[in-house]
């Protein structure tokens, strides 16, 4: 099994089931790395659009789930509680937050500055087509806002006319 708690792959099924992860030793954490378009990334009310690449972490750590945007020479993660984690629809869960964490490459080494935060992040249910993941949250510094966009696809399924391999 791919998490060690009900609750956890509750937590992170959606974006599992579709798209390809890596699990760390002993059940650490578990990350899932998205490819897709960053079409907005603002830290502290400053848009920084622009340089956000096109990649995108869901990481869960115990009851804990971030979702990690990078732009050149920073980055900027919205994290919260993933036991509070609530649907708003049948297919649209939507991931309080209460802390963002930028960091940003300075002459000096990496700077972070976790901030108490109050916002959400929302994502549809992977399926055929695109599937955006949008996140929202105020802290002491400013607005915070990340949407990403990526294709979820399904495992290839065998061609018409074509046996699948005996097992």
């Amino acid at each position: 099994m791919l998490f060690s708690t009900p609750r956890l792959a509750r937590i992170a099924a959606p974006l599992v089931l579709a798209l390809p992860t890596f699990v760390l030793p002993a059940s650490a954490q578990t990350a899932v790395k998205l490819e897709g378009r960053c079409e907005k990334l603002v830290i502290a009310g400053k848009d920084v659009t622009p340089s956000c690449r096109g990649t995108l972490m869901n990481t869960v750590t115990r009851n804990r789930t971030s979702f990690d945007f990078a732009a050149e020479g920073r980055s900027l993660s919205f994290s919260g509680n993933g036991a509070q984690q609530e649907r708003t629809e049948e297919t649209d869960p939507l991931q309080p937050i209460n802390l963002v964490i930028p960091s940003e490459a300075t002459k000096d080494g990496v700077v972070q500055g976790p901030l108490v935060a109050v916002g959400s992040c929302g994502f549809s249910t992977p399926q055929l087509g695109k599937t955006m993941i949008t996140c929202e949250a105020n802290a002491a510094k400013g607005l915070y806002q990340g949407i990403f966009v990526t294709d979820a696809k399904t495992p290839d399924a065998p061609k018409a006319g074509v046996a699948a391999p005996a097992r």
